[in-house]
């Protein structure tokens, strides 16, 4: 597990010239001085390439596009940008914004610039490398911040385009469905089952609020000292739709198996209280009681679609890894995980109490 990010040189396929870059950023950032750059790559598997930049006086963090034919609503660096730019000094920690290029040509595809947040990065939800005091601090902060958001007056925050604020939890059933279909190697008889029952039980109404989309403790930098949230990264998938599709999303680790395949830091099973983790109905009751809502309505649905959802995710990568090469090992991995996040997920379902 990294607390320190990992920092790497830049992918032959992601380089760009760098001194291109330095003549840009020089006569557009304010404070920015020009001198002998020092370009790492962060590793890890951000779909869109991430880059710390550091000049003689200033660190920053690049985030492009990835090279190559792209779908169009994919690597949506634009999107990433409105977002936070808009988030700036409202209760949700965000980098600084500092820059968008839709110009090509500077890098080789278009690209933000933003403060560099120093903290650290903790991937799994157990948060192995932190006390009890700590975790309990840390979640906290993971669920004020989640309510923060979803309270974002969005259309005043200048989003009132940036995204549809009905149907999405039909949205997201049918486009699963249709993507899980497309990339379908094998018969998962819960994947089945889920979406029918999942458009079964699509609830009458639904609040309209910010979502992040990938809202966790991995996506987020944690304060160097304090057990906080410092900045909320990857924003890639934010639209506006339904807040509690976020919240189920940032509690599957309750029901996912500590050692899982493809999984590290699942919470089923655990000793929360010795862990200083909260309970699942700790996290709703803080979340409930910080967006003043009487209580947390059709919580087995959204959890299942967050399951469902995620399955159809990871099936699109097995498919694509048994494309380009039918005995890797990691491919064969993603399967199994396919199989198991869409049998928690069919558990969920059919033990549903609303």
């Amino acid at each position: 597990m990294s607390v320190t990010p990992v920092l790497i040189e830049p992918l032959p396929q992601h380089r760009f010239d760098e001194a291109k870059l330095d003549r840009y950023l020089v006569e557009r950032v304010e404070g920015y001085r020009s001198g002998s750059l020092v370009i790492r790559q962060f590793q890890g598997g951000q779909s869109n390439p991430t880059f710390l930049i550091e000049t003689p006086t200033t660190t920053y963090v690049l985030r492009k596009k990835p090279p190559g034919k792209l779908l169009a609503s994919a690597h949506m660096v634009e999107r990433e940008y409105k977002v936070q730019k808009a988030l700036a000094g409202s209760a949700v920690p965000v980098a600084p914004m500092l820059l968008l290029c839709e110009d090509a040509s500077v890098v080789g595809t278009p690209f933000y610039l933003m403060g560099y947040v120093a903290g650290r990065v903790i991937p799994t939800a157990d948060l192995p490398e932190l006390t009890p005091a700590e975790r309990q601090g840390v979640y906290r902060s993971l669920v004020e911040t989640l309510a923060a958001l979803h309270q974002v007056d969005w259309r005043a925050a200048g989003l009132g385009d940036f995204g549809r604020p009905d149907n999405y939890a039909a949205r997201q059933i049918d486009r699963w469905t249709k993507q899980y279909s497309a990339s379908k190697t094998d018969d998962i008889k819960e994947m089945e089952q889920l979406s029918a029952w999942l458009v079964a039980h699509l609830p009458a109404k639904a609040a309209a609020s910010i979502v992040h989309g990938d809202f966790r403790v991995g996506n987020t930098i944690l304060h160097p000292r304090e057990p906080r949230l410092a900045a909320v990264l990857d924003w890639e998938l934010a639209t506006i739709g339904d807040p509690l599709a976020d919240l189920a999303y940032l509690c599957m680790a309750y029901n996912m198996p500590p050692g899982g395949p493809g999984v590290s830091g699942g919470l089923r099973g655990a000793d929360l209280p010795s862990l200083g983790v909260p309970s699942e109905q700790e996290v709703l009751s803080a979340y409930a009681r910080a967006t003043s809502r009487p209580d947390i309505p059709h919580w087995d649905f959204y959890k299942a679609l967050a399951f469902f959802r995620i399955a159809a995710i990871v099936q699109g990568v097995y498919a694509r890894g048994l494309a380009g090469n039918a005995a890797d090992a990691s491919a064969v991995r993603q399967g199994e995980r396919v199989r198991m996040m869409a049998g928690i997920g069919w558990e969920i379902a059919a033990s549903a109490k609303n």
